[in-house]
């Protein structure tokens, strides 16, 4: 049972705590368990963003839980090197580099470590350590020598909650290309990107960004003129979704991301699709009412969406017999 246990907390699948009687109590982690269905698309993003050796890394740290950055390269560069023709081997400077890299952007960070302390009681040690993590230290990668090693006792995972930001941010870009044009989704993207690392992956906007300076960090041979980027700026802020919202004037206008509006409304596209596919346009129809209006009587819904009297009672009895709507009495 305890090498049971210690699996499932390297793998962060079981968290523990020491309960007031000094009782060590075990949880289990139901969502980094789901997480785990997850491992894929994880792999494959780190491929995409970071090629072979940041899809090794992120591998090696999802298949072992927990590893210090001097096993991870030291694996990741074997593996590389088996791969290599006439005899080349791996850099491990190079895996190194790109260790560092996916710690810059968060895609990897240090584990929560036991405390040291000085001169500590004699008297017995407690039933299960506390883990406190810094977190100034987070992603701070120490400098790296395999011979001896000087990162004994700094562990590394991944950073599950940083791909679903990157998800997230994607999904975002996604729909404002779907809507708008690929411009106005590569100055979405260029604005998610600089806010990637300062904003929490829970907060409802990004961090204010001037014009000037989403202007300087667009991409190379991105070929539009400060005033074109204004326009477009301007049209974003204006549509009524609201993905971008204006927050100043300084620097040319300051504009954030609406994060949690974005999400609401994508949440609420997704829903949409799914009430047409089961139920067909008419229900969605009715659907997407009541979304907007909130609360609707029956007859309010057959003027408003123009369907009989009879079709619209069987449609929102289909909706409402697998919860898809609710039915409040008394609603004035």
């Amino acid at each position: 049972v305890k090498k049971a246990l210690c699996v499932l907390v390297q793998h962060n699948l079981v968290s523990y705590q020491v309960h007031k009687r000094g009782v060590v109590e075990y949880e289990a982690q139901c969502s980094r368990v789901l997480r785990m269905l997850r491992y894929p698309r994880y792999i494959y993003t780190t491929k995409t963003l970071y090629s072979d050796t940041g899809e090794l890394i992120v591998e090696e740290l999802l298949l072992n839980g927990k590893l210090t950055m001097s096993a991870v390269v030291k694996k990741v560069a074997d593996r590389l090197t088996e791969t290599m023709e006439d005899g080349k081997t791996m850099d491990y400077a190079e895996v190194s580099n790109t260790f560092v890299r996916l710690a810059d952007t968060h895609f990897v960070q240090r584990c929560p470590s036991v405390p040291t302390t000085e001169n500590s009681d004699p008297g017995p040690p407690p039933p299960a350590p506390t883990l406190v993590m810094n977190e100034k230290d987070m992603y701070l990668v120490p400098k790296l020598s395999l011979i001896p090693i000087p990162d004994d006792g700094i562990y590394w995972q991944a950073n599950l909650d940083r791909f679903h930001q990157h998800f997230r941010d994607q999904a975002i870009v996604s729909a404002v290309a779907n809507r708008m044009d690929q411009t106005s989704s590569e100055i979405v993207r260029t604005m998610l990107r600089m806010s990637e690392i300062t904003t929490s992956s829970s907060a409802p906007f990004t961090q204010p960004l001037s014009s000037n300076e989403i202007f300087r960090s667009l991409p190379v041979g991105y070929n539009i003129s400060k005033q074109v980027l204004d326009q477009y700026l301007t049209l974003l802020a204006d549509d009524p979704l609201e993905f971008v919202g204006k927050s100043g004037d300084s620097g040319g206008g300051m504009y954030v991301i609406n994060l949690h509006k974005a999400l609401a409304s994508l949440a609420t596209a997704t829903l949409e699709s799914v009430v047409q596919e089961r139920f067909g346009s008419r229900c969605a129809r009715i659907f997407r009412l009541v979304l907007q209006k909130k609360h609707l009587e029956q007859k309010q819904v057959e003027d408003f969406a123009m369907i009989p009297a009879k079709e619209a009672k069987d449609m929102l009895y289909k909706m409402l017999s697998e919860n898809f709507i609710s039915l409040q009495v008394g609603c004035q």
